[in-house]
């Protein structure tokens, strides 16, 4: 037996028709399946039980999730990746803005048309380009595969017993003191795997626009306003969950080498170590998929959202969340309404200009822990991920809790989203001061190793570190002078004849003039550990800002610039901070790297930085910018005082609030009459 409704039933269903005498006529409301939850097959009477703001939520927030944790995975394996394809980190950088090109491009527009649109539907979009970037980025691996480098390191690659068999060949892999110039090395693919990689980054762009212009705009427009500030932060909680997971599957599957299937000569802690970075695309190439399909489930508009519309249309009052079909001109008009809304655009400067200063921090964390500590690039990716990020974690949940209990102004919210800059700033300045002495000791004999060993043409020789017997670690056995090979009573390889190295240990005068293989042991343990607890405190403030930041932004504007204006605001922020951000501290890096892995077609990526002067001026220049965030949220405060954030304060909307708290019985029993009718339909 069929379940359908016949055409003459169909006003007993107030979703499927409502009708209303208006001078003598009948107008038609929306239609029913701007309500109904599901397409094609997918229609049953379980998944119309999906069409809640709850529901929404956890998948727009689990959505969420996956997408940061993308973002945050592809951020713990840049390293690797520059490794791998010999990319200097100026070139990551620009790879990594590609996301923000497409931001640029696509903010204002999705902001602007796409409300007239499906817009759940759209969301649904940008969780598929993110499937697509994983699918993009993990395949470079199936394409190039591993390199030859890699290979070299492990058992299987020439049959080799031991590392002892390996280094034994140091001659033929130019690893010795030359007489003559070495060939310089081809790298894989040259300029294709940074083009693929950009690529990847921009389709991304496209999806993280949508999710964040539409999908907040949807929710706001679908929840009653004092529930706005209790889903935001659930969802920017299921946010935050994203890049701890990414950094914690980065950590696992970093751990791996490059093939995980073949035995690797060296352990995670050496640099030369390359993990396997592609697998864990894998796994969110599947997962991504699958919250893009739930998405697209969801209908135009929530029943419950159309019940309150609906009351509101009966009582003879505008919605004030109603979208009006706008043309150029109105577009024109929104743009001279925000320019001169002060509140708009201090918060709007005040967020680009911490983006600018912090994102350093969110890129580059697990390579500045990497280069100032000596630690392996999974553990880099564990402190960075599991550890840090939850508190950021527990800064959202509880400012959540705080700003739905006690309810403060505007003015108070502004009041903390300065302080929370400034906080971070004196936590930017103490990392100046939370430096390591190997490590910078270690960098200071870059030069002396570089200017010993001129005369063995060492210039395209790989990073090979080595330890001399007075704990002095030098680029290479090349660099370092070394013109032979031996065995010790462990048989280890040790290099000999290393010019380099001081002749004469001077308490026992015997002859000191070999070196092992590996870098000197460093212990920076402390430092770091200082460093985390800084790091985890840092991301606890400034967690707690981000709900306050985004309510001031949303309750600052008209309501129908609402959608428009996160685009601008979006907009403003790619172009002065997430474009220029990731670039100029990318070349900050750079600037201060003293060993390049040169290879025929470019300089190809940096093994060892000048880690002292880097901490200074990476940290002092972030600082600087974040200051001057915390300076424009001063202005956010000034002008703040007639915001109104929660429905209790006083707004032009008080007088229909008062008539729709008659019908809330009604609707109540609306909806549920609705819920049902749907499911058997």
């Amino acid at each position: 037996m069929s379940l359908e409704k016949k055409p003459d039933q169909a006003e007993e269903d107030p979703f499927l028709e409502s009708a209303k005498q208006n001078n003598g006529k009948v107008r038609k409301e929306k239609p029913h399946k701007d309500i109904r939850c599901g397409f094609w097959i997918f229609k049953g009477s379980l998944l119309q039980r999906m069409a809640t703001e709850k529901s929404f939520v956890l998948i727009y927030g689990i959505g969420g999730c996956l997408l940061s944790m993308s973002l945050a995975y592809f951020n713990a394996i840049v390293t690797t990746l520059e490794k791998r394809y010999k990319i200097p980190t100026q070139t990551s950088g620009l790879i990594i803005v590609g996301n923000d090109v497409s931001m640029m491009i696509t903010s204002v527009l999705a902001g602007y048309y796409i409300h007239k649109g499906h817009r759940a539907r759209w969301i649904a979009l940008g969780f598929f380009t993110i499937f697509i970037f994983c699918v993009l980025t993990c395949s470079l691996h199936f394409a190039y595969g591993a390199g030859e480098d890699a290979l070299k390191l492990t058992r299987e690659f020439g049959d080799f017993e031991s590392v002892a068999e390996y280094t034994a060949n140091a001659h033929k892999e130019h690893k010795l003191c030359m007489s003559e110039e070495s060939g310089c090395q081809q790298s894989d693919g040259t300029w294709v795997p940074p083009i693929v990689l950009f690529v990847g980054q921009f389709i991304a762009g496209i999806g993280i626009s949508l999710f964040w212009i539409v999908g907040v705009a949807y929710m706001d427009d679908n929840t009653e306003k004092a529930n706005t500030p209790a889903l935001l932060s659930i969802s920017a909680f299921l946010r935050m969950l994203g890049p701890a997971l990414g950094y914690s599957l980065a950590s696992v599957c970093l751990r791996w080498y490059i093939e995980p299937h073949l035995e690797p000569l060296i352990k995670p802690g050496d640099p030369r170590w390359l993990g396997a970075w592609w697998t864990g695309w894998v796994v969110l190439a599947v997962v991504t998929f699958i919250i893009s399909f739930f998405m697209f489930m969801f209908p135009k508009e929530l029943p419950s959202s159309n019940a309150r519309r609906l009351q509101l249309e009966e009582a003879g009052i505008q919605n004030p969340k109603q979208h009006k079909e706008l043309s150029m001109t109105d577009m024109m008009r929104s743009i001279k309404r925000l320019m001169v809304n002060k509140v708009f655009m201090y918060n709007s400067f005040a967020s680009t200009f911490y983006f600018f200063g912090y994102l350093a921090y969110w890129i580059y964390t697990p390579k500045y822990i990497e280069t100032q500590y000596r630690t392996s690039a999974s553990m880099a990716s564990m402190a960075t991920g599991t550890i840090a990020l939850a508190f950021s974690a527990a800064g959202v949940l509880l400012s959540g809790y705080v700003v739905s209990k006690y309810k403060p102004s505007g003015k108070a919210m502004a009041a903390w989203n300065g302080f929370v800059d400034f906080m971070t700033v004196a936590g930017v300045l103490c990392y100046v001061v939370i430096g390591c002495k190997g490590s910078d000791n270690l960098s200071s004999m870059a030069t002396v190793s570089g200017s010993c060993g001129v005369s063995c043409h060492c210039e395209y020789v790989h990073y090979a570190p080595i330890c001399s017997p007075d704990n002095v670690t030098y680029i290479s056995a090349c660099h370092a002078g070394c013109t032979g090979t031996a065995k010790d009573q462990f048989e280890r390889t040790l290099y000999t004849g290393c010019e380099c190295i001081d002749p004469k240990n001077t308490t026992t005068g015997v002859e000191l003039q070999y070196a092992v293989d590996g870098a000197c042991p460093v212990d920076c343990t402390n430092q770091f550990l200082i460093f985390l607890v800084v790091m985890c405190i840092l991301k606890l403030v400034g967690a707690s800002s981000k709900s306050t930041n985004l309510l001031i932004a949303l309750r600052c504007i008209q309501p129908e610039d609402k959608s428009f204006a996160l685009g601008l605001s979006g907009l403003i922020s790619s172009l002065f901070a997430f474009v220029p951000s990731p670039v100029f501290f990318g070349w900050l890096l750079d600037k201060y790297c003293l060993v390049w892995g040169k290879t025929c077609s470019n300089k190809g990526n940096c093994w060892l930085y000048d880690t002292e002067s880097l901490r200074y001026a990476f940290n002092l220049t972030a600082a600087f910018f974040i200051f001057l965030g915390g300076l424009l949220n001063i202005g956010v405060y000034r002008n703040a005082s007639d915001l109104h954030i929660f429905d209790e304060e006083p707004n032009e909307t008080d007088q229909a609030d008062s008539k729709v708290d008659s019908f809330n019985l009604e609707t109540k029993a609306k909806e549920t009459e609705a819920t049902r009718d749907v499911e058997k339909s």
